[in-house]
């Protein structure tokens, strides 16, 4: 009974902490110059062939190419409250805190286009969601709280079964817990611009999405400890509480899925140079239907759980998911009253909420995520310009769509940086970006208290870029 009770629940919790959307982690930050300027919307350079390809058209003549590399450092914590936890032979506190360490030490992109009279061609490549790995030493709370209100409930049930619940009661649990993440979703785009006129673009383009992603965890050495009450239980102690710790360490649970899947999507874009002083422009990404396909090693009592469960169904080897990548708007504007100044504005628009979600957890998401980012770069002398951006980015989730492995909170994002133009044709491009990101406590009532999750993140990237006009 402890072992069908535990184990049912605790590997809902599991698929449900690991289930990470790729819609939420789509990165806008695709190369260095982006870092250092935020608002790329209708900047004119080949930095800017991912978020306004159509102003590539307005480049002189010839093959341009910018390569980057960045590196992305980002904590994601959990503290849970939830009464059980002071039975914790390890840590007896009703607070725990999960840490989750993520780290993408080289994020690789390139951007490539040859301009001509009225035609253009281009491509780019880049990590456009996820980009790197998470892990949770100690598992996460999801884990602990399911493991340790069943540990209770089915200590107290064993006790009373065997007789026993006037002698012997519970005094604790202990487990050893762990849970790693990592998730990429590749993205090569190739597209081309016409000039319709001298000042006006237009760009069709066609993206490609390969996913790479992989969850490892498990819950291990699971025990319990009985406390004696009389006589009788002492002598009986040990018996009872090796018979109980056998039936919890059946209950164990291993899982190392990796999940696979190729989409395909168009993208659309205009720019419009409206003068030496103004450039406007416009980029639709559709939706991108997606799937991702399970490779997955369980053990014995999980794979056969899996087939009964829907929640763990999702990572069923041979299974199928749906995990669909959003439609993706953005405006913007650039103004240069002189010469040696831009200013540059810009609002993205993600349709999160029509991107169908394994188990229609779209459906947990209220409206679309939304960002208003604004920048600056000033050309300092003919070889050096310095640049700052900022952005606000604004998820309207429910509380049900926030889990311990794939919470997103709204943010705020500044970002520095400076250009060097090394010669007349290449430059070079350092940004800096850190991400300040709000706090939030989701409320889960239970049968024997609240469990309270605080949700917390920081975010750091650095980034370096090569520009050559040939």
């Amino acid at each position: 009974m402890i072992k069908k009770q535990l184990i049912s629940l605790a590997l809902a919790g599991i698929s449900t902490a690991t289930a990470i959307a790729g819609g939420l982690l789509t990165n806008t930050n695709q190369n260095a110059a982006f870092l250092r300027q935020l608002s790329q919307e209708a900047v004119i350079d080949i930095t800017g062939a991912y978020m306004n390809p159509a102003g590539v058209a307005f480049l002189k003549k010839g093959f341009h190419l910018s390569l980057n590399i960045q590196n992305a450092k980002q904590n994601r914590d959990i503290t849970t409250t939830f009464p059980l936890f002071n039975y914790n032979i390890s840590n007896p506190n009703p607070t725990h805190k999960f840490e989750g360490d993520a780290k993408a030490p080289v994020i690789p992109s390139f951007q490539a286009a040859y301009v001509a009279d009225r035609w253009s061609v281009g491509a780019c490549f880049a990590l456009m969601g996820g980009g790197g790995k998470c892990e949770f030493d100690n598992g996460l709370g999801s884990f602990e709280s399911l493991y340790s209100s069943q540990i209770i409930s089915g200590v107290n049930g064993a006790l009373q079964a065997a007789n026993m619940a006037e002698h012997l009661s519970f005094g604790g649990y202990d487990m050893n817990a762990y849970m790693k993440g990592r998730q990429y979703f590749f993205g090569v785009t190739l597209g081309g611009t016409y000039k319709i006129t001298n000042n006006l673009a237009a760009y069709v383009g066609l993206r490609g999405v390969i996913a790479s992603c992989n969850y490892n965890g498990w819950v291990t050495d699971i025990n319990a400890k009985l406390v004696a009450t009389s006589p009788v239980g002492e002598a009986y102690q040990q018996a009872v509480e090796q018979q109980i710790n056998a039936q919890l360490e059946a209950s164990s649970i291993s899982l190392n899925a990796d999940q696979t899947g190729f989409g395909v999507a168009p993208i659309i874009g205009i720019d419009w140079k409206i003068n030496n002083h103004w450039n406007v422009a416009a980029k639709y990404e559709f939706r991108t239907h997606f799937c991702l396909k399970n490779k997955t090693e369980m053990n014995d009592y999980a794979a056969m759980l899996a087939q009964q469960n829907p929640v763990l169904g999702q990572f069923a080897d041979g299974s199928k998911i749906a995990a669909d990548v959003p439609g993706f708007l953005t405006v913007g504007a650039m103004y240069s009253p002189i010469k040696e100044l831009r200013i540059n504005a810009g609002y993205h628009y993600f349709d999160d909420k029509n991107a169908v979600q394994y188990g229609d957890k779209q459906e947990l998401v209220n409206g679309g995520t939304w960002e208003v980012l604004a920048g600056v770069e000033y050309d300092l002398c003919k070889w050096v310009t310095v640049s700052a951006g900022w952005q606000t980015t604004n998820y309207d989730l429910a509380d049900g769509h926030l889990s311990d492995l794939s919470f997103v909170t709204s943010s705020h994002s500044v970002g520095a940086g400076v250009r060097v133009n090394v010669t007349n044709r290449t430059s070079v491009d350092l940004g800096w970006m850190q991400t300040f990101y709000k706090t939030r406590d989701v409320v889960t009532p239970t049968p024997i208290g609240d469990k309270v999750d605080h949700y917390y993140r920081t975010n750091r990237v650095l980034g370096l870029g090569v520009n050559i006009a040939f």
